[in-house]
């Protein structure tokens, strides 16, 4: 998401400065098909349970940690995505065409 300054009128005809957010375009990567995928709180399986994503699910990544390895149906990693606030799910799983990171690191 970026932030763009925007100078607007207000009633009296002065300009003010304020500030619209707009959205860059997201990525959306697929999971591994047949699979329901479990959404945890942090990068690893010692992390609670969030939820369980749906077959044919597409997830948008945020960023992405290091943690816990996990051996799917796109090879082993160690890498977890951030797809939305406190929610990460396995790299492993999902189809991102490389092995590598893909996003900036969570910090």
């Amino acid at each position: 998401m970026s932030v763009e300054r925007v100078e607007e009128e207000d009633n009296s005809g002065a300009a003010t400065a304020t500030a619209a957010v707009t959205t860059e375009s997201l990525r959306y990567y697929s999971v591994a098909p047949g699979v329901r995928l479990n959404v945890r709180s942090g990068p690893g399986t010692n992390y609670n349970l969030v939820r369980v994503l749906p077959e044919g699910a597409k997830v948008h990544i945020y960023c992405q940690s290091p943690g816990t390895a996990i051996t799917g149906p796109y090879g082993t990693s160690k890498i977890w995505d951030n797809i939305s606030n406190g929610e990460y799910v396995s790299d492993a799983y999902v189809q991102t065409g490389t092995d590598g990171y893909v996003a900036a690191r969570c910090g």
